[in-house]
């Protein structure tokens, strides 16, 4: 079974208040899915296997530890999942970024897909998904999903506020990837929006409502 990693740390609390603040104006409310996404990944990649080198400090010769040759890719959901990947790039340049484009039908509340692509050599990866709010959970057990069928094994997924029903859903699903969290909370509400949550996570990162 997978494991939920909730991300238990007075930070994260602290910007979590900011975020579900109905008043937190765009540019703080990106900056700030900014600074969580950057300590989410750092717990995220905490497993990633390294390898001893050795190297010269203007001291004397020394062995350290360097990441073993592992590619990462991070994949957002689209839309709200792209505020959360310049933070993750600037702790690891070197990950590729691929795409997976879903919306919400607003009557069955499904995922439909309507772009998807990803980097020829994902299936060497550790894809990292990333998105706000895992609600429902559909739409990230379909990401997961699709991320699997090019040959992906080593998958993790982020999501910065989760709901109860959501989680068990990708743990039902997809019994192979851990999930990292920063907050559980009560459930959903009759239009599947996360209560309390912090809203609509894409309008609030763009500006659009």
């Amino acid at each position: 079974m997978s494991e939920l990693h909730v991300l238990d740390h007075p930070l994260i609390h602290h910007k979590l208040s900011v975020l579900r603040d109905k008043s937190t104006g765009v540019k703080e409310f990106r900056e700030i899915v900014g600074e969580i996404s950057t300590l989410m990944f750092y717990e995220a990649t905490r497993n990633l296997p390294t390898e001893e080198i050795e190297i010269e400090t203007p001291v004397a010769k020394a062995k350290a530890r360097t990441l073993n040759n592992q590619k990462v890719t991070i994949v957002p959901i689209l839309r709200a999942g792209l505020g959360m990947v310049d933070p993750m790039i600037k702790l690891l340049p070197n990950a590729r970024v691929g795409h997976i484009g879903l919306f919400r039908d607003p009557d069955t509340h499904e995922p439909i897909k309507y772009y998807c692509k990803m980097p020829d050599d994902i299936a060497e990866s550790t894809a990292i998904i990333v998105d706000p709010m895992l609600a429902t959970g559909g739409s990230a057990s379909a990401a997961i999903e699709f991320v699997k069928e090019y040959g992906c094994k080593h998958i993790i997924l982020v999501d910065i506020i989760a709901a109860p029903e959501g989680v068990e859903v990708v743990r039902h699903d997809h019994p192979d990837v851990d999930i990292y969290v920063a907050a559980v909370d009560e459930g959903l509400n009759d239009h599947a929006y996360i209560v309390p949550g912090l809203g609509d996570a894409g309008d609030r990162i763009f500006g659009t409502k």
